[in-house]
């Protein structure tokens, strides 16, 4: 039997991906980063628990357990990752020589590590390609020539703000941009979007401009749609052919339900 080893962080990304190759009769084995992962994934028999910096740790179970393809899925969250790191051996060694403290520079030293012992880094929408976003309109609701025009400003921030790591997503109105995202993640900035600028609010999401679709894929999920339905927004964006549509029948109806477009750009 395949077997394939999920590197998995916060969200129910990961929980996607391990449905998907169980039905392909593909037997999955499940390292986990962090105390706030999903309970269903904590509960798989095939589960262990890690710390980020246990890098050589993490190498020695897959080899050990003779898993030769990786993929790393779900959140890593910048607020309580350097806070929370505990290093193995590896892992000091490894973090002397990156050059800063990014969370994908991080990222990509533990990619080069495994590399090293002969172990791949899958993309993450491996088994996933259905659930990337496409080029159109998911709604009924579709955006007027004026929400066009803001839009476009909104991927432009997005795309500036992605190219300094600082965030993805941007939250604009009537032409301008009303709120960026920081450390606080994409939840608290369109809820501080909704505070600051009241209604029909667009958010828009970008994948970084050379995105690694082995690292942190962005994500369009049933929370995102949940915080628009919240701040009563006019619609959401994402970036087509680089981002996930998760939940994606419950999102289309939830925003159907309370007017919200939702679209994929190619840009």
């Amino acid at each position: 039997m395949k077997k394939v080893g999920i590197i998995v962080g916060n969200g129910k990304l990961p929980l996607y991906f391990l449905k998907e190759a169980e039905a392909k009769g593909i037997e999955v084995y499940l390292i986990g980063l962090f105390d706030t992962i999903e309970e269903e994934i904590k509960n798989h028999k095939n589960y262990k628990s890690f710390n980020i910096g246990e890098i050589g740790e993490i190498t020695k179970y897959l080899l050990l357990n003779d898993i030769k393809e990786v993929v790393m899925l779900g959140k890593v969250e910048k607020s309580i990752l350097f806070q929370e790191m505990k290093l193995d051996y590896f892992g000091e060694r490894l973090m002397e020589k990156l050059p800063d403290k990014k969370d994908e520079t991080l990222l990509f030293g533990v990619i080069s590590f495994l590399r090293l012992n002969k172990i791949k880094v899958l993309p993450q929408n491996h088994l996933l390609g259905d659930m990337m976003f496409k080029e159109r309109c998911y709604t009924k609701n579709v955006p007027s020539q004026e929400d066009k025009k803001t839009i476009q400003i909104g991927i432009e921030a997005a795309k500036a703000l992605s190219e300094i790591d600082a965030g993805q997503t941007v939250v604009c109105k009537e032409s301008s941009v009303v709120a960026l995202e920081g450390i606080e993640g994409t939840d608290k900035t369109i809820e501080r979007a909704g505070e600051y600028a009241g209604e029909e609010c667009i958010i828009i999401k970008m994948a970084r401009p050379q995105q690694d679709m082995r690292v942190d894929i962005p994500a369009v999920g049933i929370e995102t749609v949940k915080r628009a339905v919240q701040i009563k927004a006019k619609g959401i964006v994402a970036e087509a052919n680089k981002m996930l549509f998760l939940d994606m029948k419950d999102c289309i109806e939830l925003a159907e339900k309370n007017n919200i477009f939702i679209i994929g750009v190619k840009i």
